[in-house]
This record gives C-alpha cells, sequence and structure tokens, in this order.
C-alpha cells in the first residue's frame, strides 16, 4: 500500500509552537515510527525545533535532510520509500515546506508518481495550493476572481492562459464547473494545453487535490457538490 507525503508547516520565529493539528498529526507520525519518516530542510535547526516543539526525543536522530545540497539523491530515495508504503513527513527550517523550497522538487515527483501529497492546515490558502501543486513558483501572478460579465470573462480566461508563468485564480464554489469548461473552451480557441492543479476544500475532510489536464480535471470533479477551490495553471 502505497504511502503519502504530508507538509508540516512550522512558526516563523522561535517563540512560536506547532498548531494543535500539526502537533496531533505528528505525535501520531511518531506513535507509528516504524511507517514514518520525518524529513527536516537542516540538521541542526530541525533538531533544535524538534525537541522545542516537543516532539519525542529518542527519534531525534532518525531525522532525514532534503535540501539543495541532497535533493536529487534524497527525492527518489524518499518516493520510492513512499511507493513501499511509508508515510513521509516535510518540515522546513520555518514556514511552508514546499513553497520557495527545494521540498518543490519532492512534491512534483509525488504527483508524476501518483502519490498523496497533503498538508497540516495553514491561514493562507493561496500560498498553500501552491506549495501542494508542485509547480515551479519562483514567479507567479493571482489573478483573484474572473469578472461575471461574459465578454469580459472571457478576455480575463484568455490572458490566464496565455500567461508564461505560474498563474493562480478562485471563483465561487458553483461556478467551479462553469469555469473549468470555459478554460476548455479557450484552450481551443488559443490552441494551447496547459496542466493544472485544482485544490478544493483545502485541510478539510473533504479535501480533493488533482493535477492534470484540463480533460482529466473535468472527468474526476465530483458532480453536485460545492467546494471552495483554488485553480493554478503551470508555466
Amino acid at each position: 500500500m502505497t504511502g503519502k507525503l504530508t507538509l508540516i508547516p512550522t512558526p516563523i520565529g522561535d517563540v512560536l509552537e506547532l498548531t494543535v493539528e500539526a502537533k496531533r498529526v505528528m505525535e501520531l507520525a511518531c506513535a507509528n515510527f516504524e511507517n514514518s519518516i520525518f524529513v527536516v530542510e537542516d540538521m541542526k535547526p530541525g533538531r533544535r525545533r524538534w525537541i522545542k516543539f516537543g516532539l519525542p526525543r529518542e527519534l531525534i536522530n532518525s531525522l532525514q535532510t532534503l535540501n539543495e545540497h541532497s535533493r536529487e539523491s534524497e527525492n527518489k530515495t524518499l518516493i520510492e520509500s513512499i511507493k513501499n508504503g511509508k508515510n513521509v513527513f516535510l518540515m522546513s527550517d520555518a514556514g511552508l515546506p514546499a513553497f520557495c523550497d527545494p521540498g518543490q522538487i519532492l512534491i512534483d515527483q509525488c504527483h508524476k508518481n501518483k502519490i498523496q501529497v497533503t498538508s497540516t492546515p495553514l491561514d493562507n490558502s493561496i500560498v498553500l495550493a501552491l506549495a501542494l501543486s508542485g509547480f515551479k513558483h519562483t514567479r507567479f501572478n493571482f489573478h483573484g476572481f474572473f469578472p461575471r460579465k461574459t465578454s469580459e470573462r472571457i478576455k480575463a480566461i484568455e490572458i490566464f492562459l496565455s500567461e508564461s508563468i505560474t498563474s493562480i485564480c478562485m471563483d465561487t464554489p458553483y461556478r467551479l464547473a462553469k469555469l473549468l469548461n470555459e478554460i476548455k473552451t479557450s484552450e481551443r480557441t488559443l490552441k494551447i494545453s496547459k496542466e493544472y492543479f485544482l485544490a478544493m476544500d483545502l485541510s478539510k475532510e473533504t479535501e480533493l487535490l488533482i493535477r492534470g489536464k484540463i480533460n482529466k480535471i473535468i472527468k474526476l470533479l465530483p458532480q453536485n457538490k460545492k467546494f471552495e477551490f483554488i485553480l493554478i495553471s503551470n508555466s
């Protein structure tokens, strides 16, 4: 049975603690240590934070690193471990792993290998969706909500699709299916085919993440359900 990758956002600064949910997830993972792999960005601050967060000291020597120096070899090893049933928990030195971080490549490889990715809650859904997408995002644009008027909406969607950098949009839950079909139509008009990441109900029990071409996303979209969502197009 394949495992999954979970991002564990950590506080910025030295006086804050893990969120209640992140602490709960990590304590469960520690209790199930034989099936868990804990990855930090740098060993020294990673160990310091591990102790500060009140996680088991006896597991501190099991920490692994993933950074710009080790990512090429470690990504392959971690992917194989997940395929073999291990659950990987990724923490950066501070902030959100995989956002402008070497973990981005690991997330990308997880999607390509059909491995589930998720995260403990973060109070910024845009940044969280971007990290979970695995798309390159050294530069990105946020388009917000598209206009409701048809002519303006079509133009805005075509601008969104024409950009050569990672782009993000949102809309109301009841317009999700409509938006996906509008994008499909605009792709035909523009004669392009992009890859997308659709993040629905982030950090909820109903969370659903889909990455792929527009036809795949439309096909896998649950019918007759409303989701808060963020849609990201790859560069």
